[in-house]
C-alpha cells in the first residue's frame, strides 16, 4: 500500500514543488488550501486530492507525514488535528531539508533573483543530461509547465540537487550544501531580523554550513556579500567579478552571453550558471544553447497576453523596492514610447512599514500607479494600525498615484487605461490577489 503525505496551503509555489516530489516516488498525496488557483488546478490533472477549504475529519494515523507552510494560522483545523493525533508535521524547508541534505545540495541564497538564477542552472543541468532535481518557486516551461523536474537514470550515482533557499526566519540554515551560492544582501525581512548585521550574521551561518571541501560562490563587488569571503579555511571560495571569477587564484573569464532578455541581472544570473559549468564539466555548448534559449519564467516578468486594445498584460512577482526600481527601469528603456500602468500590491503590512522609505522613489518608470490594498499574511493588528495603502501611496513620489481601495475598484481602473491606450504596458506587480486579475482582463 502507498504511504499518504498531506500538505496544508499546498497553493502556495514551495509547498506544491514538494508535493510533486512526493508525487514522483509514488506517494499517496493530499492536500487543501484557502483559495483556488491555475496552479491546484495542475496539480489536480496530476492526481493529487485537494480540497478547497479544511477537512480536519479527514486526517488520520494513516498519514506518513504532514507538510504545511509556517504562514498558517496555528488555529488551522487540519494542522490541530494532526497535533492532537501527534503526527510528524513538518515545516516546508523540515521537509525539503529532510529529502535533499543527502544528495549533492545547490543552495541558492540571496536577497534579489533567487528564481531566475536557480530556474537557469535548473535548466541547465537538466539540458547538460545529469541526474538532478530541482525545486524552484517559478513554473518553467522546461519543466512542463511545472515547479518541480527529477529525473535519476541509474548510469551516473551523482544526484544534484538544486534549491532556492529562503532566508526568512533562518529557514535556509537547515540545509547543509555542497555549494552555495551568494550574491547579494540588503535588508529584507525585519519582521524576523534585528537588523542588518542579523541579516548577514544569517548568511555566514549558512556558509558555515557547507559541506567541509566544496564550494561558496560569492560576489566580490556587493559589499555587504564581499564581508563573508574568507571565513572558513576548510571551503573553496570562488569570486565572482565583473568580467570574470577567480577559482584557487585563477582567473577565468566569461564569454560572450547571448540572452533574448538583457537586462543587467539576468546577464549576472548567467554568469553564475556559466560558473557551474565550469565546476561540473558540463559540455560548454549546452550552456551557451541554454542561454540562447531562455526566455523568461512564470510570474517574472512574464508576457501574458495582449488585451482587445492591444495593450501587453505582464505579471510580475517582485515586491522589494530595490527589484521593483530595476525592473520597472528594464521595462521602460525596452519600451519608451509605451505608456506603462503599474498596479503594485504589496505583501505584509509589517514588511511594508519596515521597506516604506525605499518604497518613496521605486516606481519613476512607471507613468501610472495604482496600490489596491495590502496582502494580509502573519500580521499583527498593531501592524495594521500603522500602514495601509492610503499612507503607503502618500508617501510614494509620484504624479499619478491612485489608492484604489480593493479589487473590484482596480480592475475598473485597467478597465479605463485599457480602453485610452494603445501598445501600452499593463503590470501586475506581487501579491496573490493582484494577480488573479489576470483571469478578469478581456484578451484579444
Amino acid at each position: 500500500m502507498l504511504k499518504k503525505v498531506y500538505f496544508i496551503w499546498i497553493g502556495w509555489i514551495w509547498i506544491s514543488a514538494i508535493a510533486r516530489y512526493y508525487k514522483e516516488n509514488w506517494f499517496n498525496v493530499y492536500g487543501s488550501d484557502k483559495f483556488d488557483s491555475e496552479l491546484i488546478w495542475s496539480l489536480k490533472k496530476e492526481w493529487i486530492d485537494i480540497i478547497i477549504w479544511e477537512r480536519p475529519d479527514f486526517i488520520d494515523n494513516s498519514f506518513e507525514k504532514i507538510i504545511y507552510t509556517e504562514a498558517i494560522p496555528k488555529d488551522q483545523s487540519e494542522f490541530k488535528k494532526s497535533k492532537e493525533l501527534e503526527l510528524e508535521t513538518l515545516t516546508y524547508p523540515e521537509s525539503l531539508a529532510e529529502i535533499a541534505n543527502s544528495k549533492k545540495l545547490i543552495t541558492i541564497s540571496w536577497t534579489h533573483w533567487k528564481s531566475t538564477t536557480t530556474s537557469l542552472w535548473s535548466i541547465m543541468l537538466k539540458n547538460s543530461g545529469k541526474n538532478m532535481t530541482s525545486v524552484v518557486w517559478t513554473i518553467l516551461k522546461e519543466f512542463d509547465q511545472k515547479n518541480f523536474f527529477h529525473r535519476n537514470d541509474n548510469k551516473n550515482k551523482t544526484d544534484f540537487f538544486i534549491i532556492e533557499a529562503c532566508e526568512y526566519k533562518r529557514s535556509f540554515l537547515k540545509y547543509h550544501p555542497d555549494i552555495a551560492i551568494i550574491t547579494n544582501i540588503e535588508i529584507d525581512h525585519l519582521d524576523y531580523y534585528k537588523n542588518l548585521d542579523d541579516y548577514i550574521l544569517a548568511y555566514r551561518q549558512l556558509i558555515d554550513n557547507v559541506k567541509r571541501g566544496w564550494y561558496v560562490i560569492i560576489n566580490w563587488e556587493e559589499k555587504n556579500s564581499s564581508t563573508l569571503i574568507w571565513i572558513r579555511q576548510d571551503i573553496e571560495y570562488i569570486t565572482v567579478h565583473n568580467k570574470f571569477f577567480k577559482y584557487k587564484w585563477q582567473k577565468i573569464f566569461f564569454p560572450i552571453i547571448e540572452l533574448k532578455i538583457p537586462w543587467q541581472h539576468i546577464v549576472y544570473d548567467a554568469k553564475l550558471v556559466y560558473i557551474l559549468w565550469y565546476l561540473l564539466r558540463v559540455d560548454e555548448k549546452v550552456i551557451l544553447d541554454t542561454y540562447k534559449n531562455y526566455n523568461w519564467v512564470w510570474r517574472r516578468m512574464e508576457n501574458l497576453w495582449l488585451t482587445d486594445n492591444w495593450n501587453r498584460l505582464i505579471s510580475d512577482y517582485w515586491h522589494h523596492p530595490t527589484e521593483i526600481r530595476l525592473t520597472l527601469e528594464a521595462i521602460k528603456t525596452s519600451n519608451k514610447n509605451s505608456q506603462i500602468l503599474t498596479i503594485f500590491q504589496p505583501h505584509q503590512y509589517n514588511r511594508t512599514l519596515e521597506l516604506l522609505d525605499g518604497f518613496i522613489d521605486s516606481f519613476s518608470n512607471t507613468d501610472k500607479l495604482i496600490i489596491p490594498n495590502i496582502y494580509e499574511s502573519r500580521d499583527t493588528e498593531e501592524d495594521k494600525k500603522k500602514i495601509n495603502s492610503e499612507i503607503l501611496v502618500s508617501k510614494i513620489n509620484h504624479k499619478n498615484k491612485v489608492d484604489w481601495k480593493w479589487l473590484d475598484n482596480t480592475l475598473k481602473l485597467i478597465e479605463e487605461f485599457d480602453k485610452e491606450n494603445k501598445n501600452a504596458i499593463i503590470i501586475l506587480m506581487w501579491a496573490w490577489d493582484v494577480d488573479n486579475l489576470r483571469y478578469k482582463i478581456k484578451t484579444t
